[in-house]
């Protein structure tokens, strides 16, 4: 009885010494090297009970070989060329290296980041504030009825007899709330009435330019708060809609010099209002001519040649520059065109179809500024134009006492400088 040794104490079996040539892959054989190791590996890791196991047994090894890889494989009594097969079909730890990046050999689920990020923003929402600006009449109310197909605009029937005409350009904004297939969308409207209307029309550019800013300004001391709201509204002006008059001849001073002033502070999208009162040739003309004029003036709207990120969005941006600015009609009527109802303006030889593009360039100017250049604006609004706005602010000299007066309050410290809060 004095002879038996119990299982804790017994002496574990001599592992062999590996040869100096195992471990070297053959370049003709597609399995890894076995050695007279524990499945071709030379040494092998204990099992986790701390147990030996003798080999040719089964055990731990077995699971081994399938969820961790070479280390615990089956035995090389059992068969070493099983061993290896599991250890290089499955002890890959699920990705393969190479020079041009890893492949993976399982699913891992990375590919549901997209619809995290469209549950995400489908809760929060959307922003997206267009301004009109052009002269009375030339249906801005009209058109933007007709983008969003929706009475986002109130009609204004021209100035009443009581009502005095405005000595300089009004501010008015007004949101709605869209929905369609889920997706919300707070439209901001903001409305220029008076804009050109004046005998005198120097500087009337002046309150549009500083209602631009104030919406930066605004933005910007949301951002230097130190306790600043989760989601920051946005009052930006991310499009502006410049309506040219259909004359038929060149723009006129007023257009160049409010583009040439505004297109470095908001995204400008030049269109040709009432296209239906010039011939095919004279809307060619014009359009011609617009492109040239604004040209020679270093006028640049939007999409601006510096911003296209590659060859694809270069080559879908120059057609778009290429077709712009797009003459357009704008209706909120419907009326029966050969057994359909269709958007259009009824005249005496017949329908112009505002959604028909041999009449007009309507939904061209739709599908550019809603179906697939939205998210763009926003972007090229945030990272060009409020960034150059926000560099120009914070690098004036006692430019920011307002913001840091604001800090201040808020937060009840007696001195507060926007540099101690490590503001660029």
């Amino acid at each position: 009885m004095s002879d038996i040794v119990p299982p804790e104490v017994r002496p574990k079996p001599a592992v062999p010494a590996k040869p100096p040539n195992v471990g070297a892959p053959s370049p003709s054989s597609p399995f890894p090297p076995q050695g007279p190791g524990i499945g071709g590996s030379g040494t092998s890791a204990p099992p986790p009970s701390g147990i030996p196991v003798p080999i040719g047994s089964h055990g731990p090894s077995h699971a081994g070989s399938h969820g961790v890889g070479h280390g615990l494989g089956h035995s090389a009594g059992h068969g070493g060329g099983h061993s290896a097969a599991h250890s290089g079909g499955h002890g890959q730890s699920g990705t393969h290296s190479s020079t041009g990046g890893s492949t993976l050999l399982g699913y891992i689920g990375i590919d549901t980041i997209i619809e995290q990020m469209r549950k995400k923003t489908m809760k929060t929402g959307f922003d997206f504030n267009i301004m009109v600006v052009g002269h009375s009449g030339l249906g801005k109310s009209t058109l933007v009825n007709t983008l969003f197909k929706s009475q986002v605009s109130r009609r204004s029937a021209g100035w009443a007899r009581d009502e005095k005409i405005p000595k300089t350009v009004e501010i008015k904004s007004v949101s709605h709330v869209i929905e369609e297939g889920g997706v919300k969308m707070k439209l901001t409207l903001v409305d220029t009435p008076g804009f050109g209307d004046q005998i005198n029309n120097d500087n009337c550019w002046e309150p549009i330019s500083k209602f631009i800013n104030e919406q930066y300004e605004k933005f910007l001391k949301e951002e230097v708060n130190i306790t600043r709201k989760k989601r920051i509204p946005d009052t930006r002006v991310h499009c502006c809609l410049y309506f040219i008059s259909p004359t038929g001849h060149s723009l006129r001073q007023l257009d160049i010099e409010f583009m040439k002033r505004l297109s470095h502070s908001v995204n400008i999208i030049p269109i040709i209002a009432k296209a239906d009162t010039m011939t095919t040739e004279e809307r060619q003309e014009f359009k011609q001519r617009v492109r040239k004029e604004l040209e020679m003036s270093g006028i640049e709207f939007y999409p601006q040649k510096e911003f296209d990120d590659d060859m694809e969005d270069k080559s879908d941006n120059d057609k778009i520059r290429e077709a712009m600015p797009f003459a357009v009609v704008g209706s909120d009527k419907e009326y029966q065109v050969n057994g359909k109802r269709v958007l259009g303006r009824k005249t005496a030889w017949g329908v112009v179809e505002v959604e028909n593009p041999n009449h007009c360039e309507f939904a061209q100017l739709r599908d550019f500024l809603i179906r697939s250049h939205l998210q763009d604006l926003k972007e090229v609004t945030h990272n060009i134009h409020y960034e150059t706005y926000r560099a120009k602010r914070l690098n004036e000299n006692g430019g920011l006492h307002p913001i840091s007066s604001t800090i201040t309050e808020s937060t009840g410290c007696a001195t507060a400088h926007t540099a101690d809060f490590g503001i660029p």
